[in-house]
């Protein structure tokens, strides 16, 4: 059976790159979307030509700082941290989707209950 992926919801790439780099490990983009994808078992594949411009976008806010080193082949890449600023956008985030989830999740409970 060939496991389908899962649609990423708009708006949520932001978040799902602030978490990834929650850890406190420096990552590149590849990184990132290898981490996204092994975290999800493959159901969430994040296209280079999203990654990047949200990557960019994110820095411009404030809530990551990037800079210059090699990756694992000994290639030139950019390596991104989140920054205080990340970290307590990326709190308020999380708070409001946990919210989300926990909405939708009674939805579905009482439609499926009726």
């Amino acid at each position: 059976m060939t496991k389908r992926g899962i649609d990423l919801i708009q708006g949520t790439l932001e978040f799902l790159i602030l978490q990834t780099l929650s850890s406190g490990e420096p990552r590149h983009g590849f990184g990132v979307l290898r981490w996204i994808r092994d975290a999800t078992g493959g159901a969430l594949s994040i296209e280079e030509g999203a990654l990047y411009p949200a990557l960019h976008r994110i820095e411009r806010r404030g809530w990551v700082e990037s800079e210059w080193g090699l990756s694992e082949k000994n290639r030139k890449a950019r390596y991104y941290t989140l920054t205080t600023a990340g970290r307590e956008h990326l709190a308020r985030e999380e708070t409001g989707w946990r919210e989300y989830v926990r909405t939708v999740n009674r939805i579905i409970d009482l439609a499926g209950s009726g």
